[in-house]
């Protein structure tokens, strides 16, 4: 009886396997594709049909998928929030106030990010060649909404400076003031803000409010002071520091570099940065290192500028927060960065690979005496030449000044933004009210889990 069923059970599958093949054969020979002969076909207008109902606000949705450049509207804002804040800065230096406040000039600092993006889109279109965005003058016309406030350098108006002694300026009096004025905006009110842009590239800028303006794309340095449901790389942009080392201008090699490590910033920091201090433990007593503690100067810049020039490596450690301005001082001095900052975020990953000119070093790893050092030591000069050749092709991409640099870079990742962008606005309107403190983030957030990485 069991062999009579087996063989039923292998004659079935056999018959079935014939059938099959008789159908594909059918498919493939004598198969004709349906050919809409009728331009008003009902498939035709099934797709018209849905795209006016998808209904995206003031738009007509473009078939190709989002193509063409990405139109942006830049507010025209009230002085106190832009140029006002260049003036306080100066007051409370010992300035005298101008009658012209457009008169005046940005002060040089490492978050002049956002004096550059401002003076991009006050242009006219007419010289912003190349540029992955198009500026309109009509609100009705932008994909999205630029705010150009300049966050970073209010944070820094009274900076170190005891009370009763600077200009009466108050950084977070001029937050809350911005915020009311957006949310006083129709196209602000709109989208709930979702289609707009808003600079915050100091970790401490808009600290006060950042959760008020959480669904606008922030363009910031790092995470490190942003909860999961304020930032990510979802949503927001990861922008370079302004360098303030001038870019090394001499040969690839390191004949003139007879420094193995440098290093040169404010050795005590909080939080994460509080491993400076236990590198300089490690390192001040190594011959070929030098690692001093300095502040923020125009001498100390100098002193640095000479220290990256003749250095192979130059120390990047966490700070307050995983990212510095170091870095980027590095890139363009040629000094290959020697990365210590396990949650660090770095722009423009989508279009370079840091791991071409840079030593990736995990904090345990670089703590071990004597580690860090013997490592840098074994890296021979032809993978010191490769790095540098690496940072050269790279570095237009941290120069504001550069016409094909930075400034283009971040406004190429925010046009990127716009399908999610999109998708976001239709979905907060079909979703019933949700916890505030939910994340809105439901994939990629902040680096959590930090890098690690050898040679």
């Amino acid at each position: 009886m069991a062999r009579k069923s087996s063989l039923f059970k292998q004659t079935l599958i056999a018959t079935l396997f014939f059938i099959l093949a008789i159908y594909s054969f059918f498919v493939t020979f004598f198969h004709t594709p349906f050919t809409a002969s009728d331009p008003s076909s009902a498939d035709e207008e099934l797709e018209l049909s849905s795209r006016e109902n998808l209904n995206f606000p003031g738009k007509e949705i473009d078939p190709s998928g989002f193509g063409g450049k990405v139109k942006v509207f830049m507010y025209d804002l009230p002085h106190k929030f832009t140029y006002g804040i260049i003036q306080q800065h100066g007051l409370a230096r010992g300035g005298s106030a101008v009658a012209d406040v457009t008169t005046l000039q940005y002060p040089g600092h490492q978050h002049m990010h956002e004096w550059f993006l401002f003076s991009d889109l006050a242009r006219p279109e007419s010289e912003r060649v190349g540029s992955h965005i198009t500026k309109v003058s009509d609100p009705e016309e932008a994909d999205l909404f630029f705010v150009p406030v300049f966050s970073s350098l209010s944070l820094i108006v009274n900076a170190g400076r005891p009370p009763g002694s600077g200009s009466g300026y108050n950084d977070e009096g001029m937050q809350e003031a911005l915020v009311e004025w957006l949310e006083g905006q129709e196209y602000w009110r709109r989208n709930n803000g979702w289609d707009h842009v808003i600079i915050a590239g100091d970790p401490n800028a808009l600290y006060r409010v950042v959760d008020r303006v959480k669904n606008a794309v922030l363009l910031v340095s790092d995470f490190g002071r942003l909860r999961p449901d304020l930032g990510s790389l979802v949503k927001d942009v990861i922008i370079p520091y302004s360098h303030r080392i001038s870019a090394y201008t001499g040969d690839f090699g390191v004949e003139e570099r007879k420094t193995l490590l440098f290093f040169m910033g404010n050795r005590y920091r909080k939080e994460g940065g509080k491993i400076r201090d236990l590198l300089f433990q490690i390192l001040e007593t190594e011959g070929d290192v030098v690692i001093k503690h300095g502040t923020q100067s125009r001498e100390n810049r100098r002193a640095a500028s000479r220290g990256m020039h003749t250095s192979k490596f130059c120390l990047n450690p966490a700070g307050d927060t995983p990212s510095a301005c170091r870095l980027f001082d590095a890139i363009v001095s040629l000094c290959v960065p020697v990365i210590v900052s396990d949650s660090i975020e770095l722009p423009f990953e989508d279009a370079i690979d840091y791991r071409k000119f840079s030593v990736f070093v995990e904090t345990a790893a670089a703590l071990k005496p004597g580690y860090l050092v013997s490592l840098l030591r074994k890296i021979p000069t032809e993978k010191i030449i490769e790095y540098q050749k690496a940072m050269k092709e790279v570095r237009r991409y941290y120069d504001y000044t550069d016409p094909n640099g930075a400034v283009n870079e971040i406004w190429r990742q925010v046009s990127q933004k716009l399908p999610l962008i999109k998708l976001m606005i239709n979905r907060d309107r079909r979703l019933v009210k949700k916890d505030s403190s939910e994340s809105t983030c439901s994939c990629l957030c902040s680096n959590q889990t930090g890098i690690i990485s050898s040679l």
